[in-house]
């Protein structure tokens, strides 16, 4: 038996469980939405993967049982884990939360106590990236829809057959049109005890890939941005004191224009200036280390 599994994906109560260095709304997926897309895209299986949290773990089951059209998927646990260099790790089959700023031998050594799985997520991206620790992890992602610059998901395909790892994908959704964008098929039973015995033993294959759009993208920024507005202020006068003025006023543009044409055209460059610099780090041997820092002005000089 197979069955098609989403291993990516959030919902609201990831929300205020991110972290200090990211707004604290995340997702704005409600369970029911959730459902209701899993079960029009035909999928046997998610893993709901909220940072830093198995929150909201034991509602969707009781609201997925509560309705019969939705009895036939199955949610597991898992969660999205912040270590203490930043980087994420996934954590599937865990029946305890996993506390975030611990060292990642100490997340797996937790994942495997608890008879878990770990994945390493977007392994090359720019941000919250394992990069060569990855291959601590029992597969890697491959293939991240969110990782638009392209790069960073080649850079994560080769490393993962340089290394021989399990390779799956993951949709990494925090709008809703972007669950299901990535499949994996597992051969297992569907059941948890079932499945984590195949992903621990590459029992698993991927079926479908897709990047999100520039709309969903600027979706999902602008969600945070609404929902945020204090911290992202806050944030701003913290990091970057010096362009201050120009951030605020951008900010308060948008408050006014959230439609305007603008937001793509600033998509658009930012997107083309992520893509140099990922190529530069996954590719030309460029250090990353820059990238924690989040300063616009040495990320931009970086990219010519």
């Amino acid at each position: 038996m197979t069955i098609k599994a989403e291993l990516h994906c959030h919902n609201s109560f990831s929300n205020f469980h991110v972290g200090e260095d990211d707004p604290p709304y995340d997702c704005n997926i409600s369970i029911r939405d959730q459902l209701e897309r899993t079960h029009m895209l035909g999928l046997d299986a998610i893993f709901v993967t909220n940072h830093n949290t198995l929150d909201g773990y034991k509602e969707i089951l009781e609201y997925k049982n509560d309705h019969e059209k939705f009895k036939s998927i199955s949610v597991y646990p898992a969660e999205e884990v912040t270590i203490d260099t930043g980087a994420h790790v996934l954590a599937y089959g865990i029946h305890e939360t996993i506390p975030s700023g611990i060292t990642l031998d100490e997340v797996i050594d937790e994942v495997k106590k608890q008879g878990g799985v770990t994945s390493a997520p977007h392994p090359f991206s720019l941000l919250d990236a394992l990069r060569d620790d990855a291959k601590k992890c029992d597969m890697v992602e491959v293939f991240n829809s969110n990782n638009v610059d392209i790069f960073s998901n080649t850079r994560a395909a080769e490393f993962a057959i340089d290394n021989k790892m399990t390779q799956v994908s993951g949709s990494d959704s925090h709008v809703l049109s972007t669950l299901g964008r990535c499949v994996n098929q597992i051969d297992s039973e569907n059941s948890l005890d079932d499945i984590l015995f195949s992903l621990k033993r590459g029992k698993i294959s991927i079926l479908q890939t897709g990047y999100a759009k520039r709309k969903e993208t600027i979706e999902h920024l602008q969600y945070k941005v609404d929902n945020s507005k204090d911290y992202v202020i806050e944030y701003i006068s913290t990091n970057y004191p010096n362009a201050k003025w120009l951030l605020k006023f951008l900010l308060r543009f948008y408050d006014a224009n959230q439609n305007s044409y603008l937001w793509t055209l600033f998509y658009n460059i930012g997107i083309h200036f992520m893509k140099r610099i990922s190529q530069k780090i996954n590719f030309e041997n460029m250090d990353p280390s820059f990238m924690k820092d989040r300063n616009l002005s040495t990320m931009f000089k970086s990219a010519f």
